[in-house]
């Protein structure tokens, strides 16, 4: 289930690894994260990466550079939302637009998805040049019940 680029490798993560990540958060940003999916995840019996993510591990380091994953399964419309973090010291090398693009492509390989989206703070924001190197439209703002307004982003198969 890893998803590999020319840089990185998506890792599935497991149900104990989220778990011991947001234990170790600040409470400050534990209180970002969506009561609804933590509540999946305390639930897991399984490994799913549409919940538990991906850890992005550079190729020739070998070494965890940031994290990705999904906001959960595809809804009854085959909307699934992406998100991705990379560290840092790492920014500025293309591994967030990889792992985008490799979302992506996991995503679609599931023939109930039809859209990808993916939610930023602003139009003129990093992700947004990530987003747009991954072939994803700005659609316009939106007010997403967990996040507030945002700026919603599209790609469709």
């Amino acid at each position: 289930m890893e998803r590999q680029t020319p840089n990185v490798t998506l890792v599935p993560k497991t149900r104990e690894q989220v778990l011991a990540f947001l234990d170790e958060m600040s409470v400050e940003h534990r209180a970002e994260v969506s009561p609804n999916w933590l509540a999946r995840v305390q639930s897991m019996t399984t490994p799913d990466p549409w919940t538990l993510g991906f850890s992005v591990v550079h190729r020739g380091l070998d070494v965890v550079v940031g994290g990705c994953g999904f906001k959960g399964p595809p809804d009854q419309d085959g909307v699934v939302e992406i998100a991705y973090s990379i560290d840092p010291a790492h920014q500025g090398n293309g591994y967030a637009t990889e792992a985008a693009q490799a979302m992506v492509a996991f995503a679609f390989r599931d023939s109930q998805v039809r859209t990808v989206i993916a939610h930023t703070r602003s139009a003129e924001h990093a992700s947004a040049r990530v987003l747009t190197k991954s072939n994803f439209h700005c659609v316009g703002q939106v007010i997403d019940p967990e996040d507030g307004q945002v700026w919603r982003w599209e790609r469709c198969r």
